[in-house]
């Protein structure tokens, strides 16, 4: 099995190499790993110890963003270093604050894990949620580097409950402690006799509590909202924005805040087309006030204004449930909105959570769309749904809270 991995690690690069020069995630994700290793060594002082936070990419390091500031805030002489496996997460946060240097993550080998772990000199390691990476593990092991796992959370079907999944199983055993999102998580763990674990919670709450606290006015997004009923669409695809296209004009009278998933140029061309009469963000100040009168979309094309927008909003809808899976619902429910996404939710345990709270609601077409987001026009069922969702969010605060805990006690700060 450990060939095979070696050989998945191997296969996936090169695939990115190959597809590289006609794709430019791809091209990101090959040219932030060229000379990386040399690079490292010649950036980060050596013998300096590090805390070393690894993310698969952005939604993760929104996720830990949380512990990550603690440590900063109360414990500002730490050194921290910050990995990206994804190329989205490292081009928007490669100049956090938050952290002394911010890398790509060197790809999975033995000689990789040996040579980064060397340069960076880790006090003890923290990854978010998931991403099990053989080589780096086993090396942390080796050196006796504690290694956490934070806002973990498991599934019956994934491979480390098979029957085959023994190489996998072994991978977990290399980390030091889980903190779970939810008690099934830490009783599967028990099932493969995993038992340094326990609830913490999901991170990501600490993080989105305190979103409508630090909001700030954008003021192209207050001018266009005006005094009209507003649709806050956050990480949208296709799909999703086939089904709005419909919706919004079948109610002339709301208008639409649409942040895409996606916002190279073919993409917003693409929505152009579908919504001719939207306004870009990036040249709101160009446009008539006419044409800020007429238009009933508002269309983002930047990234990360998304937490920010559903201030705004009287419901949203959250992209991705007709894909991969759906996007952060967490951070529109903070607002105290109801949030609408579609059916692939059941790997989202909040997801799970707003359904069964009556603040979220989810769609399969555009009957259902239409159905739910009619049901919702009346304040009698949107506002308790709203407030659900952000009750939600707030009685769920605290995990980070218990892991600066452990840290402290284990006087691993400091």
């Amino acid at each position: 099995m450990r060939f095979l991995y070696q050989a998945g690690i191997f296969l996936y690069g090169l695939l990115l190499r190959i597809l590289a020069p006609f794709h430019a995630k791809a091209r990101l994700w090959v040219n932030g790993r060229k000379d990386l290793l040399k690079k490292i060594e010649q950036t980060v002082e050596q013998g300096q110890k590090h805390i070393w936070f690894h993310f698969a990419s952005l939604g993760e390091f929104e996720q830990g963003r949380s512990v990550l500031e603690q440590i900063r805030k109360r414990f500002p002489d730490e050194k921290i270093i910050v990995t990206f496996f994804s190329p989205s997460g490292f081009e928007i946060r490669k100049n956090t604050p938050l952290a002394d240097h911010v890398f790509y993550l060197p790809e999975d080998t033995a000689g990789n894990a040996r040579k980064f772990i060397e340069l960076i000199n880790p006090k003890f390691v923290v990854f978010t949620k998931y991403e099990y990476w053989y080589f780096y593990f086993r090396e942390l092991k080796r050196r006796n580097i504690r290694l956490l796992m934070i806002s973990a959370i498991f599934r019956e079907e994934q491979l480390f409950f098979k029957e085959y999944g023994g190489f996998y199983r072994n991978i977990l055993k290399n980390v030091s402690y889980f903190f779970t999102q939810n008690m099934d998580s830490v009783h599967m763990l028990k099932w493969i006799r995993i038992t340094n674990a326990g609830l913490a919670g999901d991170t990501r709450f600490d993080r989105v509590v305190e979103l409508p606290k630090e909001h700030k006015e954008i003021e192209v997004v207050r001018d266009f909202v005006g005094g009209n009923r507003v649709l806050v669409a956050g990480s949208t695809w296709g799909q999703d924005e086939g089904l709005l296209k419909v919706l919004l004009d079948n109610h002339k009278g709301w208008k639409m805040i649409l942040a895409p998933h996606e916002i190279h140029k073919e993409h917003i061309n693409q929505l152009m087309g579908l919504f001719p009469k939207a306004l870009l963000f990036s040249k709101y100040e160009s446009y008539s006030d006419l044409e800020k009168e007429q238009a009933q979309v508002l269309l983002i094309d930047n990234i990360g204004m998304l937490s920010s927008l559903y201030a705004y909003g009287d419901m949203a809808y959250i992209g991705g449930g007709f894909g991969a899976g759906i996007h952060n619902t967490l951070e529109a429910a903070t607002y105290g909105i109801p949030v609408i996404f579609g059916p692939k939710y059941s790997k989202f345990q909040e997801a799970v959570d707003l359904l069964e709270l009556g603040a979220g609601f989810s769609i399969g077409n555009q009957v259902e769309l239409n159905e739910v987001f009619e049901a919702l026009l009346a304040d009698e069922k949107r506002l308790p749904a709203g407030t659900a969702a952000k009750n939600y969010v707030q009685q769920r605060a605290g995990a980070t809270h218990i892991i600066m805990k452990y840290l402290e006690t284990e006087r691993l700060l400091g």
